[in-house]
């Protein structure tokens, strides 16, 4: 009975040593990489220009063999269509991947969120922040009313269906991206459907990220032979001595990036308004007429590619036109402030798509100084124009009368005087001497009446 037992003991122990051998084996067989580190910096939007940088560093990091393709993010956001594209990049590549939030301040909102869940490692640096992936809505608070605040009996409000086809698609899209990798899946579906935001050490808590790392040099080193799996299979990070190396944009991605900006189209598109309208007012300037025309032009190669709302753009030029059209209609400030309203509203409405974009121009930091320059300058125009039509005519007669001469020839009482370059025939009141000062008095014709002017200061 013993001898049996035994046997049972000794074959058990066999058994768990062999699976134990069996589950050590791929990280035994994982590959080791001994290539360099290449580091992809990205700041601002996600938009094309800044996606086809990731997708080409990716494949360089392929070619090269890189042990790790570092991303460092700082993004509020961008096209989501493009984040899918990075996203896709990242599952699919056949290199270690790691995306750093950072430096401190810095934020993976929105768009951000879905690329650093799809890294292999996921990092962030103290201070910064993660989440908020919930699509926008134009018309209306994106937040759904809690069912507690509804009436027993009353109907449910309405859906907004592109809002929620939006919404499922990217909380689908987001829980897909954290099963892939091993993360937080509850969490992923409560940053698109409610807006949750965490921190830095929240996030490792919620393992939404695997580190908090002050630095680049101490997230390499924490990170240093960890296993990431590939599709090619698993890989060992070897990144004590590898050499780092740092990618760069070219100037036409980095052109480019700045202008598919929602914020930048706004302005450009305000001060191309702006320029045109000195233009108009000043025929014959020319150079405010070219920047404005070259505003306009770069504004539409920025909304050839970022997707807004024709509504939006169309109440925001209409409060252009409005407010130049003051000057033109008295309408007493009436079309001044319906034009300042239409700005706002457009503005705040002119890059809100939610079934494409999770793009957004701040309100208050961007759209109401925007429109309250334009607002500014449009009043101190106005203003001017109104105060030279009501400042009476120097023009013609006006502008001859108390104008003083030098009389030419005696007048005795008639003669020539040399006024403001030229020779007037000229007739006095008394007889002047040649080489006196006159003043013109009234005007018959081409023929000027004058006096004697009396001395500076003294009374006439």
């Amino acid at each position: 009975m013993k001898l049996w037992l035994a046997l049972g003991c000794a074959l058990a122990l066999a058994l768990e040593t062999g699976a134990s051998a069996q589950d050590a084996a791929p990280a035994a067989d994982a590959e080791l990489r001994e290539g360099p580190v290449l580091i992809a910096r990205v700041a601002g939007t996600i938009n094309p220009a800044s996606a086809d940088f990731l997708e080409n560093a990716i494949r360089q990091a392929e070619l090269e063999e890189a042990s790790l393709l570092l991303i460092e993010l700082d993004t509020p956001g961008g096209i989501l269509t493009v984040t899918q594209g990075i996203v896709q990049a990242m599952l699919d590549a056949d290199v270690p991947i790691a995306v750093y939030v950072a430096p401190r301040g810095a934020w993976a909102a929105s768009a951000g969120t879905f690329i650093t869940m799809a890294a292999h490692v996921a990092a962030m640096a103290p201070g910064t922040s993660i989440g908020a992936a919930h699509p926008v809505n134009p018309f209306a608070g994106n937040e759904r009313a809690p069912a507690e605040s509804q009436e027993e009996g009353a109907p449910p409000p309405p859906a907004d269906i592109d809002l929620e086809k939006a919404e499922n698609f990217t909380a689908s899209f987001i829980q897909s991206i954290a099963q892939e990798r091993g993360r937080n899946v509850e969490w992923a579906i409560k940053a698109v459907r409610e807006s949750v935001a965490v921190s830095a050490e929240e996030a490792v808590e919620l393992r939404v990220v695997d580190i908090v790392a002050r630095n680049r040099a101490e997230l390499l080193a924490a990170i240093d032979g960890r296993t990431v799996d590939l599709d090619s299979g698993p890989v060992k990070l070897t990144l004590k001595n590898a050499e780092q190396r740092e990618l760069s944009m070219g100037m036409l991605a980095r052109f480019l990036h700045t202008i598919w900006n929602p914020t930048i189209a706004l302005m450009l598109l305000s001060a191309g308004g702006i320029l045109l309208w000195i233009e108009f007012s000043t025929p014959g300037a020319s150079v405010p007429g070219i920047l404005g025309v070259a505003c306009l032009l770069v504004a539409v190669v920025s909304l050839q590619v970022l997707p807004f709302s024709w509504l939006g753009l169309t109440l925001f030029i209409g409060g252009l036109a409005l407010i130049a059209a003051e000057l033109f209609v008295t309408t007493h400030g009436l079309l001044f402030a319906a034009g300042v309203l239409c700005m706002l509203l457009g503005g705040s409405m002119i890059f809100e798509r939610p079934d494409v974009s999770d793009l957004d121009v701040p309100f208050w930091s961007v759209v109401v100084p925007i429109v309250g320059s334009f607002a500014t300058f449009g009043a101190l125009t106005a203003w001017a124009v109104g105060r030279v039509l009501r400042s009476p005519s120097k023009l013609g007669e006006g502008e001859l009368l108390g104008m003083r001469g030098v009389a030419s020839t005696a007048l005795a009482p008639s003669g020539t005087v040399a006024l403001r370059g030229e020779l007037w025939s000229a007739d006095a009141d008394a007889e002047i001497a040649k080489g006196e000062a006159v003043e013109v008095i009234a005007i018959d014709g081409m023929r000027l009446q004058v006096r004697r002017a009396p001395r500076r200061g003294a009374n006439p």
